[in-house]
């Protein structure tokens, strides 16, 4: 929060910062709404927001926070936003997910699962989308490694700055992607991941 406000006192345009527990999905769902009628409606909204553990004792109170926060949470927020859209006609809803949602992971296994529900709920938002022939857009971004807290655990590699994520991220925004990786050369990761067998992939 300190952040935000620091940040919107740095920019020349107008900004309004507000804190939302998205956890707390009924709190949250009122004060985004609220948030979008004081901006007077809202033409690109990106959803960053989540949590995750390294957590091999599959410690039931870890797990349901990242449920909580990654699959409800976000849910609700994208829930009012495509309401929104829909409602305007226009707009563009990105979500910040991971290259974690492509396989299971034995030592993070509710944020891998998490960040698998939010790809595909973007890709079922964007079938209705197209149904509905408005111009909105739907873009699921899928990052790897980047040099932030979330990025936990030993071996980590390619681990993007936050500065370079954030450019590739901008310029997938204005190009209107429905996807991409992040850093571009994760594509090859995913790649691995989605063909490697099992017997192979349970070692790691």
């Amino acid at each position: 929060m300190t952040l935000l406000l620091d940040l919107q006192k740095e920019i020349k345009n107008d900004a309004l910062v507000k804190q939302i527990d998205i956890s707390n999905t009924p709190d949250a769902i009122l004060l985004f709404s609220e948030l979008v009628q004081e901006m007077d409606g809202v033409d690109l909204i990106i959803m960053s927001a989540g949590t995750g553990f390294i957590n091999p004792e599959l410690d039931w109170d870890k797990e349901n926070e990242t449920i909580a926060v990654n699959v409800t949470g976000f849910a609700a927020i994208a829930n009012v936003a495509i309401h929104h859209f829909l409602k305007s006609g226009s707009g563009h809803l990105v979500n910040i997910s991971s290259i974690a949602a492509i396989r299971g992971s034995a030592s993070a296994p509710a944020y891998n699962a998490s960040k698998a529900f939010e790809s595909i709920y973007m890709d079922g938002l964007r079938n209705k989308i197209v149904k509905s022939h408005l111009p909105i857009t739907i873009t699921d971004v899928q990052p790897g490694f980047v040099d932030t807290a979330m990025a936990q655990g030993e071996g980590l590699f390619w681990v993007a700055s936050p500065e370079d994520a954030a450019k590739q991220i901008h310029q997938i925004i204005k190009e209107k992607k429905k996807h991409a990786y992040i850093t571009k050369r994760w594509r090859l990761i995913a790649w691995l991941f989605k063909l490697i067998p099992d017997s192979i992939y349970y070692r790691f």
